[in-house]
């Protein structure tokens, strides 16, 4: 069977799944997006199937599932809903996908481990003990015990706050940086903004999930997708505005403006309960996907560029009055 014939099934088209979807065209797989609404965004390439499927129904995971090679989950609920909604979804998409057969690769972040001092490794225990992190640890944990129990076959890829194409609102620059920082404003990121942070570029995200999907010897683990190397969240802005051709204008929301904002938005809300990953140094070790796979991390300088290409043809979203 040649590689054209095999079928990659992604649940989600946000820029996570986008970025999956742009790296299985690139290897000329068959491709099928799965959202709620069964519609694609204008960046979808011709050939790529986008249908209707509810990511919380196991029968509707099973039917939009059928006859594929790899699944990769990249699908959330809102983020306010993370805890009554993440683990349903979860073991619906476990079921439907376990009907078929067929390989899952899920898409995690790095809530489950909570403050961790030194670097984060994928053999570290699971301390969370805020709501979405507490979320997070036991939806790790049931996947690979669905896996154990021969129930599935899976794997896991991890990363941590990412930016690139398509991360608007999801992105940890999007919305909130490079928008207002287009527009000539000042920014204000979240946190400690000298302190060592590793951000992901999605684009690498879902080239590593890419990468699992496509290796037997991934499935049953976790793993961290490579990162450029880990600089400040002051570096990481300053080379946005040199790459976009501003001079730096940057500031930071305290953890009690924070907390101020927190009172009239449920989103702050939320992020202001993972805080500390802001406050502290907050590295991220992917020796061991390197060790297997090798290290395809673009570097921050070219990830920026590109990132900024696709912010500038595509205008900020008109806010409602």
């Amino acid at each position: 069977m040649n590689s054209t014939a095999e079928m990659h099934v992604i649940l989600g088209t946000g820029p996570l799944g986008s970025a999956v979807m742009r790296e299985l065209v690139r290897r000329g797989k068959q491709v099928r997006l799965v959202n709620r609404s069964g519609k694609g965004h204008s960046e979808i390439p011709a050939g790529v199937e986008v249908v209707k499927g509810d990511t919380f129904n196991p029968a509707s995971v099973r039917e939009v599932t059928r006859g594929a090679s790899v699944v990769y989950q990249c699908s959330q609920p809102e983020y306010t809903e993370w805890p009554e909604k993440f683990p349903v979804m979860q073991t619906a998409i476990i079921e439907g996908v376990a009907a078929n057969q067929t390989k899952l690769v899920v898409a995690e972040n790095l809530y489950m481990y909570g403050p961790v001092s030194g670097p984060i490794r994928e053999d570290l225990p699971y301390n969370a003990s805020n709501r979405k992190g507490s979320v997070r640890a036991k939806m790790a944990q049931d996947l690979m015990e669905a896996h154990r129990q021969g129930k599935i076959r899976a794997t896991a890829g991890r990363a941590s706050d990412f930016y690139g194409p398509l991360a608007t609102l999801q992105g940890a620059f999007g919305d909130r940086i490079i928008y207002p920082m287009l527009a000539g404003k000042k920014v204000y990121a979240i946190g400690k903004i000298d302190m060592l942070h590793t951000y992901s570029y999605v684009t690498d995200f879902g080239k590593g999930l890419v990468v699992l999907g496509e290796r037997e010897e991934s499935l049953g683990q976790a793993w961290h997708i490579p990162n450029a190397p880990t600089i400040t969240t002051r570096e990481m802005l300053n080379l946005f505005f040199k790459i976009a051709g501003f001079p730096p204008e940057i500031g930071s929301v305290p953890k009690l403006g924070l907390k101020a904002l927190g009172l009239f938005s449920p989103m702050v809300r939320e992020v202001e309960e993972m805080l500390y990953e802001f406050e502290e140094p907050f590295l991220v070790d992917h020796s061991k996907f390197e060790k297997a796979f090798g290290n395809i991390a673009t570097p921050h300088e070219t990830a920026i560029r590109e990132t900024l290409a696709w912010f500038q043809q595509h205008s900020a979203p008109a806010k409602a009055h």
